[in-house]
């Protein structure tokens, strides 16, 4: 089965974080890059989106806080 394809909007209501935040993160490797889907639209696969999400609580459980 195909890979859902999230826009922004839904990329930024998934991850929590603003579109320039997004970007930013994309600048430095550490959010997944997007796929182009018309000369003007990108998303992201939701199972990169899923992946990236959970990388992220992994991370933050060996975390003390």
């Amino acid at each position: 089965m195909a890979d859902r394809i999230l826009r922004r909007r839904e990329v930024e209501a998934r991850t929590g974080l603003a579109r320039s935040t997004i970007y930013q993160y994309m600048a430095t490797g550490q959010f997944p890059a997007p796929v182009r889907l018309t000369k003007r639209a990108v998303g992201w696969p939701e199972s990169e989106i899923t992946a990236w999400i959970e990388s992220r609580a992994e991370a933050s459980a060996g975390v003390p806080g």
